[in-house]
């Protein structure tokens, strides 16, 4: 069979949408008009996908605040002061802080996946968070009434009805957005903080069969937002051990950004589980530049030198837009190098026999 190939999850928003968002959010317009524009801008990044060819498209989530925080629109137990995530170029990002138990999302992927299934003449997937990045909303002083082992009971709860809801409604695949594995050695070099993500993840993901699992991935990179990354001097041989003890059928890595490439696939082959599928990152989305297919062609061979090519697929390093106001990456680039990255795909794959 082809090799395959798959997007991670965001791609910019059009300027109608982001300028609908903008009207919303002044009571311009309302829910309905901003749904609308939403909508269209969902329709027309699967029509691009599909017309560049791409065998599994997502809704480049366009209908989310943000990868990490789409649960929470509309929650009202939350503060704006949360952890802070500071970027390599100096910018950051505050996640909320929960004020109040019980811990419940408001939006379950699924939705998104229902209204992107109604435009995709091919297979869908679907991001969602993983419940390792919303542990971080639990403050450390300690909510009175709610301690952190409810907080965390009740959000494996939600997590596990995240996932299940988007493959009960016909999701090629789940894939759980683990950006802050790499993050947690820059903040904990021990290992502890990972430690404690992995089973945290592990504790929702056991919850499913194995054919189940057969359809969650994880995916994990270096953060990549306005142009920047937040982990990418942590060495990544300090979290693929680690990552591969995840309870899961795919893993997506970050590697086109990786300075020592070689290095971290000879982790990735020997720490591989057995009948897992792993996704090389062969577009380096915070890098202006427009690989070439011939350029990925070559990072598909580079990696099949580690990993059999049967279990071996291709992605984006990460996604294009992972906060809806981060536009420093035009959606016509990112299309330029999906369409790089399908069409190297192939080409490798020609070369490789598969």
């Amino acid at each position: 069979m082809a090799m395959s190939t798959e997007p991670i999850g965001s791609i910019p928003r059009p300027p109608e949408l982001l300028a609908a968002m903008r009207s919303h959010a002044s009571g311009e317009i309302d829910d309905t008009d901003l749904g609308k524009a939403q909508d269209e801008a969902v329709r027309d990044t699967i029509r691009r996908l599909e017309g560049i060819g791409s065998p599994v498209v997502t809704d480049g989530e366009q209908s989310k605040p943000s990868f990490a925080t789409y649960p929470l629109d509309g929650a009202s137990n939350l503060a704006s002061d949360g952890a802070v995530i500071p970027f390599a170029d100096g910018h950051q990002r505050q996640l909320p802080r929960i004020t109040a138990g019980p811990f419940r999302y408001r939006v379950h992927a699924e939705r998104y996946l229902r209204a992107a299934l109604r435009h995709a003449t091919v297979p869908v997937k679907q991001a969602v968070i993983a419940p390792s990045a919303l542990s971080l909303l639990y403050p450390g002083a300690g909510l009175d009434g709610y301690p952190r082992e409810r907080f965390l009971a009740d959000l494996a709860d939600e997590a596990e009805a995240d996932i299940r809801g988007a493959l009960d409604a016909g999701a090629h695949l789940v894939q759980l957005d683990f950006t802050e594995g790499r993050l947690s050695l820059k903040l904990d070099p021990s290992g502890g903080v990972l430690d404690d993500f992995i089973a945290l993840n592990n504790a929702v993901l056991e919850r499913f069969t194995e054919a189940e699992r057969a359809r969650i991935g994880v995916h994990t990179c270096p953060g990549g937002d306005q142009d920047s990354t937040h982990s990418l001097d942590v060495d990544y041989v300090e979290l693929l051990p680690k990552l591969f003890r995840l309870r899961a059928g795919a893993f997506y890595l970050q590697m086109a950004g990786e300075s020592r490439p070689d290095r971290a696939l000879a982790v990735v082959a020997d720490h591989l589980p057995e009948g897992a599928r792993v996704f090389i990152g062969v577009t380096d989305p915070i890098d202006p530049r427009v690989e070439t297919p011939d350029e990925v062609c070559e990072r598909v061979l580079a990696a099949a030198r580690h990993v059999p090519p049967d279990r071996l697929g291709t992605c984006d390093d990460c996604g294009f837009s992972p906060f809806a106001d981060d536009t420093s990456t035009s959606r016509e680039t990112a299309f330029a190098k999906i369409r790089a990255r399908v069409e190297g795909t192939a080409l490798a794959a020609r070369k490789l026999g598969v």
